[in-house]
């Protein structure tokens, strides 16, 4: 019995309710009234329910495609501006318990190399990070209670946030690790993570458990049900998403609106970020083993209305995608990226060779950061490295607050210029310097508060006197 507010995971993800959406939206595909109105009301930025969404997914009308790609191109330019947050993935572990068929981490591989950092490899490790220029990590790990308890994970956290080299520092660690318990959430919130992230893989319970045939990842009920302890544990910041490819896309869109909307229901505030990863090649994994792979054209039309669906959610793309898919979606909807990424353990000191293999999945995307830096600018976006909302308390609704009052502009675009401007000072080359100075100084004029404008002005000044890490 579907119950939006239920706290139990069958009933805030109720099948019928996901099959009656689906038959809604092929029911009304060449609906041109109904399609229509759905993208004329999803202009106010208020977003659309599971259902609707369900429709535009659908749609089969080419004039009214064109113009929902328009509408989240706007979307999300009212609401993020031409802002692309950069962040990085650091493998601490490859150990794992779980038997999840699509992952090289599943315990019965027995030829992927296992391996766990450190917390001396993990210095070295945030070191190079550093050096590249990042200020902000998601911290991954395999689920394996001996080899990667939470105390490991904490402990991790804080030798992370305790390197300081030369100007570098990692300001904000978000984390994606296996579903746990309230108790571990609080100490995760009081260790300063940023965003909990979990990934749900697919929402179809039959097809999750045929996909999870062992370990503790094999209980539906106790994964969905991560993100409603994590709030209970503090934690008002978390980031949904499901594997593209594992199952029917259909079922699996409806379903990530659905967990969205239980948790708007439930506690007030949905999710603070929504991933698209596709199934890709990865050490034992062959996607060709996988029939509901999705191709490109469908991907652009899923961020596309996730975009308009749920309009105050960031969106993430990972290395996974090429950097002509990553290029084609970053205006329908996408405000988070990597760059630089290694999805190895220990990647990033020192780089795998291929017999060696310890990554959890192949990377389309092999630029450097700068290189990607650069790219941003030439296509007209501010590669951002803020991490300020989470150091001053606006998270959760008090994000989403600001968001939708319409002043994100004046503090998420002048910090964005700001950590642009250091990123510009200590790690980029020549040429993304200068095309980052002229950028600043354009995009410096957007500012609508006169005031902010001034005062961003004169910090990005005072940056060239080497003074640092300032933001509103």
């Amino acid at each position: 019995m579907y119950d939006v507010r239920s706290r139990k995971a069958t009933e805030f993800i109720d099948d019928a309710e996901v099959l009656a959406s689906l038959a809604y939206g092929e029911e009304h595909k060449t609906d041109r009234a109904l399609i229509e109105s759905l993208i004329e009301r999803a202009e106010d930025c208020k977003g659309l329910t599971h259902r609707e969404a369900a429709v535009l997914l659908e749609c089969q009308l080419p004039d009214l495609n064109e113009r929902m790609f328009a509408l989240a191109r706007r979307i999300k330019e009212r609401l993020y501006g031409n802002r692309i947050v950069m962040f990085a993935p650091l493998y601490l572990s490859n150990y794992c318990v779980n038997g999840c068929v699509y992952c090289p981490y599943h315990a019965k591989n027995k030829h992927i190399r296992r391996k766990k950092l450190s917390q001396e490899e993990i210095a070295r490790e945030v070191i190079a990070l550093q050096d590249m220029g990042h200020k902000r990590l998601a911290l991954e790990t395999g689920e394996d209670p001996v080899n990667n308890p939470i105390e490991y994970v904490l402990e991790s956290i804080k030798t992370i946030y305790g390197i300081h080299h030369k100007n570098g520092a990692i300001r904000r660690v978000n984390v994606n690790i296996a579903a746990t318990t309230v108790e571990n959430y609080r100490k995760l919130k009081e260790a300063g993570i940023g965003t909990y992230i979990l990934f749900q893989e697919t929402y179809n319970k039959k097809q999750y458990e045929a996909l999870h045939p062992t370990g503790p990842k094999s209980d539906y009920a106790y994964h969905t049900e991560a993100m409603d302890r994590a709030m209970e544990g503090g934690i008002d910041d978390v980031g949904c998403g499901v594997l593209f490819g594992l199952n029917l896309y259909r079922y699996d869109f409806v379903g990530l609106l659905m967990h969205a909307e239980h948790l708007e229901a439930a506690f007030g505030v949905g999710p603070h970020t929504i991933s698209v990863p596709r199934i890709c090649p990865a050490d034992d994994i062959d996607p060709a083993n996988f029939s509901n792979a999705v191709p490109d054209e469908i991907f652009e039309k899923i961020v596309t209305v996730l975009r308009i669906a749920v309009p105050y959610t960031g969106m993430i793309i990972s290395t996974r995608e090429s950097k002509a898919t990553r290029e084609r979606v970053l205006n329908l909807g996408i405000s988070q990226i990597s760059g630089g990424s290694r999805t190895s353990v220990g990647g990033y000191v020192e780089p795998e060779k291929e017999e060696e293999n310890s990554a959890q999945f192949d990377i389309s995307d092999n630029r450097t950061l700068d290189q990607v830096v650069n790219w941003l600018l030439e296509l007209g976006y501010i590669p951002s490295f803020c991490t300020a909302c989470y150091r001053e308390g606006r998270t959760g609704d008090r994000f989403m607050s600001l968001c939708k009052s319409g002043q994100i502009v004046n503090c998420c675009h002048p910090n964005a210029l700001m950590t642009l401007k250091e990123y510009l000072l200590d790690y980029a080359s020549p040429d993304t310097r200068e095309k980052g100075l002229a950028t600043i100084e354009r995009e410096l004029e957007k500012i609508p508060n006169e005031k902010v404008r001034a005062i961003a002005r004169a910090h990005i000044q005072e940056m060239e006197q080497g003074q640092r890490d300032f933001r509103f």
